[in-house]
């Protein structure tokens, strides 16, 4: 999504940053029903998942559980999960960097990656970092520091962001960054208290703390391909992966996606290919223009994209004077505020009808999805879904399949130093809005990883989809 970022200096000024200092519970009261309330003027899906009475609950037990005062890591910790509430990956609360280098700089992370089965939440460990080896993987993990782990599941569950309801996004996540949200989340202890069950029988462990260093650094886990777009054929089965649609990684990469797309599916055309498998797994979006022309490719006639586009009242009140140079003014219709084309980009275009591609592709189509598809990503997977026009094979995607709110992007600063991001556009999908509320796009053919799976890096959707197109 464009991202247009303005700021919004909601309270004041933050003062010098000291990891230590507490802030008064009166005040730190005041201040989350300040921004609570400022967010939802400007954000147009914050009831989308919440109804107002429910989230006006939420609020008052949040602020009625501050009864000392807090550092702003406490209090992080007692926003994140009101956060989530709103279910919106695009909306955010974050330690601003200094803090994060503060918590970075320290051996407080679990030394320890786990696996979590999503059917029963059974947690095992994957790899083994700490000094002590006798912890072998594939063990059950059973508590940490006195808690059960199904609490400490529940808790992180709580707090990590998702569009609606989902959870396969979250469980990815997870898996990928366990020790990251349990020090963020939970706590960031230099010993670790371990109990472990193998064959029945319980072991507990010390461990000491690890520094961030020793596990894999997240860019190496975002960017885990060579190139954004990548296009082969094999065995007669066509096979496109597109880990982005951000136009920026794209070119740095020396990659062109119209040019790309276009030779694929003129390859396709050519060698008279039947069987076409588009691998989105791990594509967390990016530029709306490259999701909606890829999925052009798939439809022989004039096709929808979005339904609408909303902004709140609030927002639709400041676009006047300069930023009219830049937006066109939202149109009130039945008490909702419709965006309407930009005169500087094309990226608010996608409501109105669109036309098919001249190179359209007719033969079977399988798209390979899980909870790290997000945002345009989500939004390409629901509409072709909705048309029918690929077997949907994976796991729900984390993305909404009704949409999601985004596209320009307001950032805040409280008095705290937390860092607050509000999505200001509302992105309805036209797609049936009676169907899959409030979670992503259910696969036609799902498949679950296991633990053998995960940690053999076996590919289960591509291995399932080829046997598929083999019986067919």
């Amino acid at each position: 999504m464009l991202l247009i970022i303005s700021t919004l200096n909601l309270f004041g000024q933050t003062k010098e940053f000291k990891p230590e200092r507490k802030y008064p519970a009166d005040s730190l009261r005041q201040w989350t029903t300040g921004l609570m309330d400022e967010i939802s003027k400007k954000h147009p899906g914050f009831y989308r998942y919440t109804d107002k009475e429910k989230f006006g609950f939420l609020i008052d037990s949040t602020r009625q559980s501050i009864q000392d005062s807090l550092t702003q890591l406490q209090y992080y910790r007692k926003l994140k999960p009101l956060f989530a509430k709103i279910g919106c990956l695009h909306t955010g609360i974050e330690l601003p960097e200094e803090s994060k280098t503060s918590i970075n700089a320290s051996n407080t992370l679990l030394p320890l990656e786990i696996f979590v089965n999503a059917k029963n939440q059974k947690v095992l460990i994957s790899k083994n970092y700490s000094e002590n080896k006798d912890i072998k993987r594939g063990v059950e993990l059973v508590s940490i520091n006195g808690t059960p782990i199904s609490a400490i599941l529940n808790k992180l569950l709580d707090a990590i962001p998702s569009d609606g309801y989902n959870q396969t996004e979250k469980i990815l996540l997870l898996n990928y960054r366990f020790p990251f949200w349990y020090q963020e989340i939970i706590d960031e202890p230099k010993v670790f208290k371990v109990v472990v069950r193998s064959e029945g029988i319980d072991q507990t462990f010390e461990l000491n703390g690890a520094f961030k260093d020793v596990f894999p650094p997240l860019e190496q886990l975002e960017k885990n391909y060579d190139l954004p777009l990548e296009f082969e054929v094999k065995n007669g089965i066509a096979i496109l992966k597109i880990h982005s649609f951000a136009d920026t990684s794209i070119k740095q990469s020396g990659q062109n996606f119209k040019k790309f797309i276009k030779e694929v599916f003129q390859t396709l055309q050519q060698q008279n290919i039947k069987d076409l498998i588009i691998d989105v797994r791990n594509n967390t979006g990016g530029t709306d223009d490259n999701a909606a022309l890829l999925t052009s490719f798939f439809f022989d006639k004039t096709f929808r994209y979005w339904d609408k586009i909303e902004v709140t009242e609030a927002v639709a009140k400041e676009i006047k004077g300069v930023n009219k140079m830049f937006y066109k003014k939202p149109e009130e219709n039945n008490g909702l505020y419709l965006w309407k084309k930009s005169w500087i980009t094309k990226e608010f275009d996608y409501y109105e009808p669109q036309e098919p591609a001249k190179m359209n592709f007719k033969g079977n189509n399988y798209l390979l999805t899980n909870g790290l598809c997000l945002s345009s990503c989500a939004d390409f997977t629901a509409v072709m879904s909705h048309n029918k026009k690929a077997l949907v094979i994976g796991q729900e995607t984390g993305g909404g399949y009704q949409g999601n709110t985004s596209g320009m992007l307001s950032r805040a600063k409280i008095p705290t130093g937390l860092v607050i991001t509000i999505p200001l556009q509302k992105y309805t999908n036209a797609v049936d809005l009676n169907k899959n509320f409030g979670r992503g796009t259910i696969p036609d053919h799902e498949t679950a990883t296991t633990f053998g799976n995960w940690i053999n890096k076996e590919d289960v959707e591509l291995d399932y989809t080829i046997q598929l197109i083999n019986r067919n």
